[in-house]
């Protein structure tokens, strides 16, 4: 089978978007690739159809290990290759044991082709032991500048790629990154152990894409007169939660819409069901403009974006490209539009470093008030996971929000916990009284049945927590068991997740590597990005490929700073 018949007969397309033949190619070549596509380029090809072909070649080699770390990108992607009869596992942090172990067999003995995985999982030696029996013919590493203490979003459990690399030396990489520096490039090669350079790219150039920065200091306002001006479904991305859900009010408001929510919010607080719900009735278009923190950007696949209106300023160009480059994906003009107030959005970004990078006497304190809150005692702890209420945490331990969450980060990058922000966590169940001892409580036939299914579906379950799909609809009969000392029953909840990857220490050390190294580099990135807002000489796309690498690419034409310049000249 060729790459392009598995890519008809896997994924209905008769051919390949730019680049991504080029890649496969290098791919199946055995070469160690660096692949660097804009968002929406159509990375998961690259490594899904190279596996495919192999597998259907050599069973040997039919497994590629990928590893990602978005949980939810993850759960998304095995569910939709299964959708198309292509079988895939997913291994991540959370899971009981019982599970994983189930996973790597289905991947060992059945007819799997794909298994996803979170970089901490890479941590467990007995994950790494069950490496070397695996059919691994490829390994992708999807968001590849989180290996790179030169990218924007540096993540000390990427390194641990490099072991994996050591397991299975013969087998080839694939790096996937939308957005990487020159110096991020050379190092995302040297940190996954490239045998020789081979970096493929396509250009960050975007010809139906217009970049504009507009000063002002009435946002809110401007927002609305470019939703009036610009037709078509918009994006309009904010710093925080509670500002989403008030802008997407005052918007609905301004707009008086009674026959459609013409503007929702969205951000990571919201459930599940809640994110599903909002993403699905824009992407139908049932809602014109969704509102949203960072949190919205992964798995969105609208081709008709005509617009990204940037409220606040990003932290970084990185993310500024990545979230602009959602308009216009359908080769149609769309516009991605920066809002900028001088005075306010320097101070802002002011705090921002001084809250990202809050001093470390306060990490150090940050990190025993949680082990305190956590009732972890000193010495122990290693490999305990916790869901942790950052509102409770603060609360209780007089801390403050923002810094605490900073604190946290910085403490994940220096090895002492693995904390994850805000997430929906899946109800879970533990059956604690013997099947033979059941007859004793006297259970009611709606209990009786439901302990007969856990007992059947989860054979893990007397001994571990188990994620149980449905919980939520015996939620009730499941509370009433757990009162009576039957079961432990965690609910699904919203709330961060720590997991312990030390013991607790009496004192911790954070190097210049973790602090004052990456402090540094964000101080640059900061400034790089209000250099973008502030300047008015260059070319915005000219001045954003340049960050990139691209030095020698043509001025726009039609950005805001182009049109002012051409002004200029004619009126002269």
């Amino acid at each position: 089978m060729t790459p392009r018949e598995a890519l008809h007969t896997y994924f209905g397309y008769d051919d390949f978007r730019p680049l991504q033949a080029e890649i496969i190619e290098s791919v199946l070549s055995g070469k160690d690739t660096l692949a660097l596509m804009p968002t929406g380029g159509g990375k998961s090809i690259c490594f899904q159809i190279p596996t495919l072909v192999i597998g259907q070649e050599n069973q040997e080699k039919r497994l590629c290990l990928v590893i990602t770390p978005l949980i939810a990108l993850m759960r998304d992607q095995v569910a939709n290759l299964q959708a198309r009869g292509i079988q895939a596992e997913a291994v991540y942090t959370g899971m009981s044991w019982d599970r994983q172990r189930m996973a790597l067999d289905n991947c060992l003995y059945g007819p799997y082709h794909f298994l996803y995985c979170s970089p901490e999982r890479l941590e467990s030696e007995e994950f790494r032991k069950r490496l070397k029996d695996l059919p691994i013919g490829l390994i992708a590493v999807d968001e590849a500048h989180c290996i790179s203490q030169w990218g924007y979003d540096f993540r000390p459990s990427y390194l641990n790629i490099a072991a994996v690399r050591a397991i299975l030396p013969d087998v080839p990489v694939l790096a996937l990154t939308a957005t990487a520096t020159p110096e991020t490039i050379d190092d995302i090669q040297a940190k996954l152990g490239f045998k020789e350079r081979n970096v493929l790219r396509k250009s960050f150039h975007r010809e139906n894409l217009t970049y504009v920065v507009r000063r002002t200091e009435k946002k809110a306002e401007q927002v609305a007169h470019i939703l009036s001006r610009v037709p078509g479904s918009a994006i309009v991305y904010v710093r925080n939660r509670k500002h989403a859900q008030e802008l997407a009010q005052w918007i609905n408001q301004k707009f008086e819409i009674t026959n459609q929510k013409y503007c929702d919010f969205y951000h990571a607080g919201l459930t599940t069901k809640e994110r599903n719900e909002r993403q699905q009735a824009w992407t139908e278009g049932k809602t014109r403009v969704i509102v949203a923190t960072n949190a919205f950007g992964m798995g969105i696949d609208k081709p008709d974006v005509r617009l990204v209106i940037h409220y606040d300023l990003p932290s970084h160009l990185e993310s500024y490209y990545q979230e602009a480059g959602r308009a216009g994906r359908d080769g149609q003009t769309a516009y991605a539009v920066l809002l900028y107030n001088e005075a306010e959005d320097k101070a802002k970004l002011k705090k921002r470093a001084v809250d990202t990078f809050p001093p470390k006497e306060f990490v150090e304190q940050v990190y025993h008030k949680t082990m305190d809150f956590l009732q972890v005692g000193a010495g122990s702890g290693y490999g305990h996971r916790f869901t942790l209420h950052m509102d409770q945490l603060c609360h209780v331990m007089k801390l403050p929000v923002i810094q605490t969450y900073s604190a946290l980060h910085i403490l994940t990058n220096a090895g002492y916990i693995h904390f994850e922000e805000e997430h929906e966590t899946q109800p879970r169940v533990q059956i604690l009284v013997p099947r033979y001892q059941l007859g004793d409580y006297n259970l009611s036939f709606e209990q009786a049945e439901l302990m007969d299914k856990l007992m059947r579906s989860y054979s893990g379950i007397y001994t571990d927590l188990q994620y149980v799909h449905e919980a939520d609809q015996y939620h009730d009969l499941l509370v009433s068991l757990a009162q009576r000392g039957i079961i432990t029953y965690i609910p699904r909840s919203i709330g961060c997740s720590l997991e312990m990857t030390n013991e607790r220490q009496e004192e911790i050390f954070l190097s210049p590597a973790i602090f004052e190294t990456r402090q540094a580099r964000f101080i640059s990135k900061l400034q790089a990005m209000l250099e973008y807002a502030d300047q008015s000489q260059f070319c915005r796309e000219q001045v954003l490929l340049a960050y990139f690498g691209e030095t020698d690419a043509v001025a726009c034409g039609h950005c805001d700073v182009c049109r002012e310049l051409a002004h200029r000249v004619f009126s002269e």
